[in-house]
């Protein structure tokens, strides 16, 4: 399977995706808590749109339903 370019978000982006400011998504790309291609040419970082999603589904707490 090859991957598009619109597969990959730009830091702008993944941070609006995940809805956390583009800071706290370097320090999590940093930490390898979210997975980052770099550009080679000009060190932009590349977020998958699969790897963002799966990070979100993995952080995702189930709200719970209070009994009547």
């Amino acid at each position: 399977m090859t991957e598009k370019l619109n597969d990959y978000l730009m830091t702008a982006e993944a941070a609006e995706f995940l809805g956390v400011s583009q800071n706290t998504l370097r320090t999590w790309a940093k930490l390898g808590k979210v997975p980052v291609q770099v550009n080679p040419a000009n060190g932009y970082r590349l977020f998958r749109r699969k790897d963002l999603q799966k990070f979100l589904d993995s952080v995702a707490k189930p709200v719970s339903r209070k009994a009547n």
